[in-house]
Order: structure tokens, then sequence, then C-alpha cells
């Protein structure tokens, strides 16, 4: 199986889930735009939302999937059966019970993660009630990355990326079809959530069933396995979560701006969650089963190998999706939500936060690769001290920078953050040998970085004076988007060629 190809695979399932994102986002930004309903939802699902990243997607996958490949590799598939029942027992009462806990502790929990949400009651009440009905979303989410980390190992990457796009679907039916019949209407955007938890969560029932790995009820915690994963996944939600724990915090911090800027800051990271889920979390995916079997049976060549292949990879396609969201923050913005009651100001406040998310892109995709690189070896410690030190770090810089750079200052915060996460993370590999970078790593770089020049020139000229692009009207605008895009890709990728880039550099075969 070739690691190219199903990494295009993800990515293009991946891209059709962010497209309907987009569409989600400009539906929601056009019936409900930037103020105190959209603040007071948008801090309402993010905490399920964080919570699904922390536990679901980020530590219990990193602590599930190693150990999962290594029975598979080692056991057989009847001591892995009883693995993935035990597994799925113990997380179906766990997260039962921290779904129950969040319902009924709601005010508390908005109290502590948006505290300047209590000046106003209306807006404090509403929020309340949204996390109420969002909550039971990680409950479902739990399930599905389960679900999603036993068929990933089964190489069946397909559906587990393609699975997103049902609660996207559920956004844009409930906003724009049921809005009307609640009252509040933004309560039919917390109902979409409910929704589509349930959605993703049925359609990996019949593909499980399929491979024999439909778990039944057994939850016998005091299992050698389940313990492993326990003990693996209590220290990960650091290691693998720190952008999300910064987020929350950032939340808290963008409570006491100005209304607007929690929405500001969620715009700007939906953005940003394009070229991160597309390459970041599509590297994260096929890459840590393979890692894990590599390490398993004690390929520590092909080990270090799979992740040179990642970073270059990395490197390749990050650094020009940087620079564009950088250089086209403004067209971008104004083309995709500059409509209804999103106006030129939540444009241009939206533009601050993406510029500055973009300075971290790179970092935050690297550390989704670098990451598993310690998790497949069931390395907790190191990663653990990294996030601490990272998100401490984090903070500082939230403080410099909030008082003059405003919301803008938060996400600027996390941007560079990611960058000395990823670079304390490719460190330690190092340092432990476990990673050894393949020659040729300078002419590569340089190489790069010329087609990179010549990409952002094509970039700059064309958008021209972005003020006019908030006067533009809309057809303009998609036709002025619908070539620069693509001319600024056509030339980065036909300076690569020139330079001696090919495509067949970056084929890579998966490890059995």
């Amino acid at each position: 199986m070739s690691l190219l190809r199903t990494l295009a695979t993800v990515s293009g399932m991946t891209m059709l889930s962010r497209i309907l994102g987009f569409v989600r986002d400009f539906v929601i930004a056009r019936t409900f735009g930037a103020g105190l309903a959209t603040d007071a939802f948008f801090v309402a699902f993010r905490l399920p939302n964080l919570l699904r990243r922390l536990f679901a997607e980020g530590a219990f996958s990193q602590a599930f999937v190693p150990i999962l490949a290594e029975y598979r590799q080692q056991r057989g598939d009847t001591e892995t059966k009883l693995l993935v029942d035990r597994v799925a027992s113990v997380l179906l009462l766990a997260v039962m019970a921290v779904t129950a806990l969040g319902i009924l502790g709601s005010p508390i929990i908005i109290s502590i993660s948006a505290p300047g949400f209590t000046a106003d009651t209306a807006k404090f009440d509403l929020t309340v009630t949204l996390t109420r009905i969002t909550f039971p979303y990680i409950a479902f989410m739990s399930l599905v990355a389960l679900s999603a980390g036993i068929l990933n190992t089964w190489s069946r990457f397909a559906l587990p990326a393609f699975t997103p796009v049902l609660l996207n679907i559920a956004f844009i039916v409930m906003a724009l079809f049921a809005a009307p019949y609640f009252d509040p209407p933004v309560f039919a955007l917390a109902w979409a959530v409910f929704i589509g938890g349930v959605a993703q969560l049925a359609l990996q029932i019949p593909a499980l069933r399929k491979l024999g790995m439909l778990p039944r009820f057994d939850p016998a915690w005091r299992d050698p396995g389940v313990q492993r994963v326990l003990k693996l996944m209590a220290p990960a939600v650091l290691g693998v979560s720190v952008a999300q724990i910064s987020l929350l915090i950032n939340t808290i911090f963008a409570s006491f701006l100005e209304s607007g800027s929690v929405s500001w800051l969620y715009y700007a990271d939906r953005l940003m969650e394009l070229p991160a889920g597309l390459l970041g979390a599509a590297l994260g995916t096929i890459l840590l089963p393979s890692l894990a079997k590599s390490h398993s049976s004690g390929n520590t060549q092909e080990f270090s190998a799979l992740l040179d292949w990642g970073l270059r990879l990395t490197f390749l396609l990050t650094l020009p999706a940087a620079a564009a969201l950088a250089l086209l923050a403004t067209p971008i913005l104004a083309t995709l939500f500059q409509h209804g009651a999103f106006n030129a100001n939540d444009v241009l406040q939206t533009r601050n936060a993406l510029m500055a998310y973009s300075v971290g892109l790179t970092g935050l995709i690297l550390v989704k690769v670098l990451a598993p690189g310690f998790y497949s070896r069931q390395d907790i410690r190191t990663p653990v001290k990294i996030a601490l030190i990272t998100l401490t770090l984090t903070q500082v810089m939230n403080l410099a920078f909030i008082g003059w750079l405003k919301h803008a200052g938060l996400a600027l915060s996390i941007g560079l953050a990611s960058c000395a996460n990823a670079f304390l993370l490719w460190r330690g590999l190092r340092q432990r040998q476990a990673y050894s970078p393949a020659p040729g790593w300078l002419g590569f770089m340089i190489r790069l970085l010329l087609a990179l020049a010549v990409m952002s020139a094509v970039l700059w000229f064309g958008a021209g004076d972005t003020t006019r692009w908030l006067r533009m009207d809309t057809v303009t605008k998609l036709t002025h988007l619908g070539w620069l895009i693509p001319a600024g890709a056509v030339s980065y990728f036909l300076m690569l060629g020139l330079l001696g880039f090919r495509l067949g550099d970056f084929k890579r075969q998966a490890m059995r």
C-alpha cells in the first residue's frame, strides 16, 4: 500500500469535509453574524469539541493505536478482539459518566471557561443551555475515535476520514431549514452537534462488523491491555493536545475582550484547520499505525525513514499554505464570510487573527507528525514535559501580546508556541536516536524556499490592494480568487519541478 496514495485518499476525504465546513461557516455567518448568540454557541461547542480532541482523537487514539497494532502484530486476532471489547466497554462507561457530569455542571464549566460571560445573565444562561445540548457529543465522538483507531490499524483509512462530513451536513441543514423553528434560533446549531454525533457513530458500525471487530460489552478494566491504554492515555492528554488546551485558555482571555472576539478567533481557526486537517491530521493518521508496526517489529531504519518522509512532506506543502493564508487573508475572508450580518470590520478583525495563526501553521503540523514518533514507541514522559513547557510559554506570550494585539495576540501566542513544541519534539527524537535525517535536507530546503519566494510574489502582486476586496461584489471576488490561487499553486510547483523535485521522490510503501 502506497503511503502517498493513502495520504491523497485521506486528504481528499478531509478536503470534502473542509469544503462542507466552509459552507457551514458561510451559512452560520450569514444567518447569525458575529455577536452574542454566536459567541455563546462557539463557547458551548468549543468545550465538548476540545474534550473530543483531548480524549478521543488526541490522547485516546495515541494510546490505543500503538497497543492495538502490537496485539495484532504479535498476538493474533483472538486476543486483539478481546482487547477491543474491553477497551470499548471501559471507554463507554467513562464517557457516559463524563457526559452526565458535564450536563449537570454546565454553569460551573461556563463560569470557568468563559468567566467574562457571567456579567451578562442572558448570555451566560444561553451558553449554559447550549452546552447541555452539545455535551453528549464527546460520548459519541469517543466511540467514533475507537472505531477509527481499529479501522486505521487495518488500513481502512477512507471511512474514518469521511465521517466528519456528516457533522457539517447536520449543521448546514439545521441552520438553513430548522433555525426558524427554534427560540432562540441558535438552538438549531446545538442540536446539529447532537445529530451529527449520532450519525458519525452509526456510520462506523457496518465497517466494524465486516472486520469482525464490532465490540461486545465486557468491562474488564483490570485487563492488562486496558491498563496499558489507560496508563498511556492519562499523561498523553497534555502531550498531544497542548494546542487545544491553549485554545480553551484563549477563550477565557477573549471573553474579556470586545464582543465578537471569540467569533473572530473561531473563524480564523476554521481557516487554519483546512491545511492542518488536509496534511497534519492526515499524516498523523496514516503514520501512527506504520510507526507502531515498525517499532513493534524492531525495524529502526524504517521508523526513521517514515518520520523523514513525513517531515519533508510537511515542509513541502505547509510552508506555501502558511504564506498563502497570510498574503490572502483579507481576500479569502471577504469572499467566504462578508455576507449578511458579517461585515467589513469582522473581516478585518478576523484577518488579524488569521495572519497571526499562519505564523505557527508549520509548527502545528510538525507536532502532528513528530508526536506519533513518541507515542508509537509508548514514550509518554518526554512529550508531557514538552507540552508543559509549551503551555507555560503560550500563557506568558498571551499576557505579553493581549494588551496591544488584542485577540490577534492570542492567536500569535499559539502559533509561536507550536513552533517551539515542534522543535523540542524533533530534538527529543534526535537525542534518543529514534530519528536520523536522511541526506539532502539543506538542498531540499534551499530549493523549497526559492519556489516559495516565487509563489509569494505571484500572490502579492496578483491580490493588489487588499482593502479593495471589502468593496467588491461576490462574483468579482470569486472570479479573482478563482485564478489567483491556482496561479500561486502552479508557480510554486512549476518552480519546484524546474529545481528538480519529482513526485516519485515522495513515494513510500506502508509497512505490512
